[in-house]
């Protein structure tokens, strides 16, 4: 059984692997299921398009961002490629897991995705994807932390908050004293 810090540092590891240029192990560019792998990166136009991966108790949130076209926004199926996408991107982060690992994990959709698009010009806008998935291996109780701190205040802060926050005030302090 892997440890919390085992599990995250992985995913961290399999998400940084995916940058823009990155060659596998057979010195062919990695397919992460992102749109800016298709065609020919020299001939083809670029589309900018990107994941980043956020963990929050047992939970880990991928975001996915990417240009589009407002006639790709209104035309049918724009959601459900937008969820396949994140739904390939999150099965990549399996494999290239269990690459750096040598075990694996699981990631259960806890939710549809949210998605947000925002334009820029009357023809190009960029879309922006969440979508929750829960860490199999991550202890569910971890998200429990609202009873608040339970270490004293250590005597350095005691002593500054006694003070009145940050002490006095400077001498050149011309504002009106309350």
């Amino acid at each position: 059984m892997a440890s919390i810090y085992e599990i995250i540092q992985g995913l961290s590891q399999a998400a940084a692997n995916a940058y823009d240029g990155a060659l596998g192990e057979d010195d062919q560019p990695l397919q992460a299921g992102l749109q800016r792998e298709d065609g020919n990166p020299i001939l083809d136009e670029r589309i900018m398009d990107g994941f980043n991966v956020k963990f929050y108790g047992n939970m880990m949130c991928l975001t996915y961002q990417s240009e589009v076209l407002l006639k790709e926004v209104y035309g049918k199926g724009f959601e459900d490629e937008i969820e396949q996408r994140l739904s390939d991107i999150a099965c990549w982060l399996r494999t290239e897991y269990k690459k750096i690992t040598g075990s694996s994990v699981t990631l259960t959709d806890a939710g549809e995705a949210d998605m947000r698009v925002e334009s820029t010009s009357r023809i190009r806008s960029w879309v922006t994807a969440k979508k929750h998935y829960k860490v199999g291996g991550l202890s569910s109780d971890m998200n429990d932390d609202n009873s608040g701190s339970t270490n004293p205040v250590e005597a350095g802060w005691k002593t500054f908050l006694e003070q009145g926050g940050w002490g006095k005030r400077a001498p050149n302090d011309k504002r009106k004293k309350e």
